[in-house]
């Protein structure tokens, strides 16, 4: 499988981001903001802990604005791209679910790391490292990432989705979520919760 993405990070990257935002398609229906608020099994977290996902349905692509706190975890140990077990770092994750437990998993990390799976079935990944155009770049106490996700790459029909972030090191590890998955541990591929619509 050829693969490719582009990250671009340091001198130059906050003005590249701030094209991108300036420089959007005509979306096909007002975006959709999902807000990362609750621990995984469903308690309040603080304002400043929350992320936010603007997801826009544009002809070819969805378009992610993604403005998260910044942690300064360690970042992955290679260069910005397409990053196995990405879920190991700070990061945070969108799951987009369809018909027939068919869905997509976009993980972005402030450093410019991505991670793109298909799965058909839960925990059943039949395609993995997918490319993704993202950016990213931190600023302060937050990051901004902006991702654009092809059509192709979306399971077919109405789609639900999920969002999440992940940050801490040891036991300071933390898992959060736009809609809570309770249980007896963090699971975000309890599917069977996801509750909230994405038009299309």
């Amino acid at each position: 499988m050829k693969m490719h993405a582009r990250a671009h990070i340091g001198p130059g990257s906050a003005e590249l981001v701030t094209a991108r935002l300036a420089g959007q398609a005509t979306a096909m229906s007002p975006p959709r903001v999902l807000r990362v608020a609750h621990t995984w099994d469903g308690a309040p977290i603080p304002a400043g802990e929350r992320a936010h996902i603007r997801v826009t349905a544009l002809p070819r692509h969805l378009r992610l604005d993604v403005d998260a706190p910044f942690f300064g975890d360690p970042p992955p140990p290679g260069p910005p791209g397409p990053t196995g077990a990405l879920w190991e770092h700070e990061v945070v994750e969108l799951f987009l679910l369809g018909p027939g437990e068919r869905y997509t998993e976009v993980e972005l990390g402030p450093h410019g790391h991505h991670l793109v799976l298909r799965l058909e079935g839960r925990r059943n990944p039949v395609a993995t490292l997918l490319p993704l155009d993202f950016t990213a770049r931190v600023g302060g106490a937050r990051w901004r990432g902006v991702a654009e996700l092809p059509v192709a790459l979306l399971p077919p029909g109405p789609l639900l989705v999920n969002a999440y972030a992940i940050h801490g090191v040891g036991p300071a590890r933390r898992h959060l979520a736009m809609t809570p998955v309770p249980g007896p541990a963090p699971d975000f591929h309890r599917i069977d919760a996801f509750t909230v619509r994405l038009p299309r």
